[in-house]
């Protein structure tokens, strides 16, 4: 007996299916701390015409591709663990709208071509870009995993987005870092730190059934809301010593800096806590963005 075997049918993806697994609402997220780098080395509000292209192209990169990268292969290697996570049911992969093999062809697909555009900005922003994409690859695959080793995961989340964010919207204007106010990177991975802690509250009991060791599986949720509490008032207190001293955040800044300490804090604690959801965090990045945006009119000379 002949047996006739067909030829094997690739499925490619639907857009829509793609664009859920990049998480579109994510992107902002990295494109913020990006506008931030571009406003912090030209001193513009509106960056002048012609680096425009270029600033577009990296947000491209910083948005759409480093996400869809970092996120499709973080979902291929928490599959096991999203099965039972009530958080992640609208997932494609667990209707097979996308499959494990597809999810690892999008993550290693966009992480090829973030690199290869990101060339086009520049060799600095390029090698960034690279280390961008090793860690979103680390935090996932096994056997380093650094989303299952409590520290790490906090590190690679918080450092890719109050750290290299602003480097990256830096390194698409300037071709070196001579002049990068670190001091900036240092209160935005503090604020990153107390953002991201919470968020892992929202997976704590899914991840802890899945045996993964994250901050909070390791901590606890009191602990864990604690620690981010404490980084969020250092985040908020350096930037009132900042505006004292005049470094970076312009002394015209304190009394609105003195107003809008307490006024974050008391938010963290109404918004955030062992038990919150994403809500929380979105609403007190909100609240966030009030200073941030004064500073950005200040820094610039339109206030």
């Amino acid at each position: 007996m002949t047996t006739l075997v067909g030829p094997r049918v690739v499925r490619v993806p639907r857009v829509r299916d793609v664009l859920a697994v990049g998480r579109p609402a994510f992107w902002v997220v990295s494109v913020v701390p990006y506008y931030v780098g571009v406003l912090l080395a030209t001193h513009r509000l509106v960056p002048a015409v012609e680096v425009w292209p270029r600033l577009l192209v990296g947000a491209v990169v910083m948005g759409p591709l480093l996400w869809l990268s970092v996120l499709a292969i973080n979902d291929a290697y928490d599959l096991p663990g999203d099965l039972i996570n009530p958080r992640k049911s609208k997932s494609p992969l667990l209707d097979e709208r996308v499959t494990l093999a597809e999810a690892k062809v999008l993550a290693l697909g966009a992480g090829v071509a973030s690199i290869a555009v990101a060339l086009v900005v520049g060799p600095l922003f390029a090698a960034g870009v690279v280390l961008a994409v090793v860690l979103g690859f680390a935090y996932s695959v096994p056997p380093v995993r650094l989303k299952t080793r409590a520290g790490f995961d906090v590190a690679v989340n918080s450092l890719a987005l109050g750290t290299f964010g602003p480097l990256a919207g830096w390194a698409a204007v300037r071709p070196g870092l001579d002049g990068f106010p670190w001091v900036m990177a240092l209160q935005g991975t503090l604020a990153a730190i107390g953002l991201y802690l919470p968020t892992t509250l929202a997976d704590l009991e899914a991840d802890r059934a899945a045996g993964y060791r994250t901050v909070a599986v390791r901590l606890g949720a009191r602990a864990t809301y604690r620690l981010g509490f404490a980084f969020w008032i250092a985040a908020a207190g350096l930037s009132v010593l900042l505006a004292a001293l005049d470094a970076v955040i312009p002394r015209s800044m304190l009394a609105l800096e003195i107003v809008m300490v307490p006024v974050l804090v008391a938010a963290y604690r109404r918004f955030i806590g062992p038990g919150m959801t994403f809500k929380g965090v979105v609403i007190l990045a909100s609240l966030f963005l009030l200073p941030c945006g004064t500073f950005a009119l200040t820094y610039t000379g339109v206030l």
